[in-house]
């Protein structure tokens, strides 16, 4: 089993880095094993709503997004990790997620676990927590949690190294997502299927 884990900080091994690289100690425990990907520090273009996606099953932005989109099936489970600005999420992970989630690998994400960490020096970290989440709760992917809300506090890797709490929620996370992989696994081993998806309905509410 493998998790791939997208920070979506401008720094490689920043803050971000370092709270993700503590969720996979925690998923070691379970035998799962981990990637983390970074998105980088250039601009990430956001969607555009051009809609061909829809045709071509692919992003026009040829990135990051279309590869990992054809990586999907290669993981069990997905941790999104981001720095906190202005209470939100950073500008990149979500133009990045955005165009992911809606572009592609549906099917091979559907039913999967996610969790979001968050990283901030102070405050705000509730909020863009809440944000990341969004992604998961629209896409029929279980969110797992922690014993507190998943987020760190420092400005730099040394200062998240020092915030014992905030360590362990992240090892805890870790623990909790690779215990629900293998639940999952015994599930399908037992014949548990996965739900019948019906067909989506979208309601339009301006007549």
């Amino acid at each position: 089993m493998k998790v791939l884990m997208i920070n979506g900080s401008p720094h490689a091994e920043g803050c971000t880095f370092t709270a993700l690289s503590e969720v996979a100690v925690g998923l070691s425990d379970y035998d799962v094993a981990s990637e983390i990907y970074w998105i980088g520090n250039k601009p990430v273009p956001g969607c555009i709503a051009c809609m061909r996606c829809k045709v071509t099953g692919k992003c026009i932005y040829d990135d990051g997004v279309n590869a990992l989109n054809a990586r999907m099936a290669e993981f069990d489970g997905f941790v999104f990790g981001s720095p906190v600005y202005y209470a939100g999420a950073s500008g990149q992970v979500c133009s990045f997620l955005d165009r992911l989630f809606y572009s592609g690998g549906q099917e091979e994400r559907d039913g999967k676990p996610g969790a979001s960490v968050v990283s901030c020096r102070r405050g705000g970290a509730t909020a863009a927590f809440e944000r990341l989440n969004m992604y998961f709760t629209i896409a029929n992917m279980p969110v797992i949690s922690s014993q507190y809300w998943n987020q760190v506090h420092g400005f730099t890797p040394d200062d998240v190294r020092r915030d014992e709490e905030g360590l362990q929620t992240m090892r805890t996370l870790g623990r909790n997502m690779g215990y629900e992989l293998q639940a999952l696994a015994a599930a399908r081993e037992a014949g548990i299927k996965k739900p019948v998806r019906e067909e989506p309905v979208h309601t339009n509410f301006i007549r």
